[in-house]
């Protein structure tokens, strides 16, 4: 074989390499880029139907890694939801309407190596964590008001707001973190009422 035979080979081989070592990297790359986390509202809507205004919400809930811990170590979160209906006023603050509010507490169960989800006083027991997520971060049909309390000539608005609320987790917790934004997960939004 010729030596320029030769380099060509050791040339191309070096390049098929260099391209499996550049595939390989992006690979490890892409592995360590860590998904979004937070919470991210997917759907938010009123509607009227029935003589009742009442409210629609998806989120899309990713744990970061300290809460997730704290989660399969048998401490319970509680994830609120709170909307409030507001009438515009030009003269004076907004009149607030109607206020409601939902609570889901998420908990492990080690024994039977379940999640929890409770609302009010009904249980869901689900298999995973992420099935859990999605139990406790979405509801449809939640009445806000009656239509009869609006009046048809005024513009209405709600705002609306999803939280881990880190008020309820245990006390020994609590201290120290407020300052850290692992803990500090929420969506917030004003939606106008058509």
């Amino acid at each position: 074989m010729s030596h320029r035979h030769l380099v060509r080979r050791r040339t191309l081989l070096g390049q098929g390499a260099g391209l499996l070592l550049g595939a390989g990297l992006a690979g490890v790359v892409r592995a360590q880029v860590p998904a979004p986390q937070g919470i991210e509202l997917t759907t938010l809507r009123v509607q009227r139907a029935d003589g009742v205004l009442s409210l629609d919400f998806v989120a899309r809930v990713v744990l970061p890694r300290a809460v997730e811990e704290a989660l399969t170590r048998g401490v319970p979160v509680v994830f609120v939801a709170e909307a409030t209906l507001l009438r515009s006023r030009w003269y004076w603050r907004d009149a607030r309407i109607a206020r409601v509010s939902r609570q889901w507490r998420v908990a492990f169960q080690p024994l039977t190596g379940n999640w929890r989800v409770g609302l009010g006083g009904l249980n869901q027991s689900h298999a995973t964590l992420e099935e859990a997520l999605v139990a406790a971060s979405r509801s449809a049909g939640w009445r806000l008001a009656d239509l009869a309390q609006l009046d048809p000539d005024k513009s209405y608005y709600v705002e609306f707001d999803y939280r881990l609320d880190t008020s309820q987790l245990p006390s020994p917790m609590q201290f120290g973190l407020v300052t850290q934004g692992d803990w500090a997960l929420g969506a917030a939004r004003v939606l106008r009422v058509e």
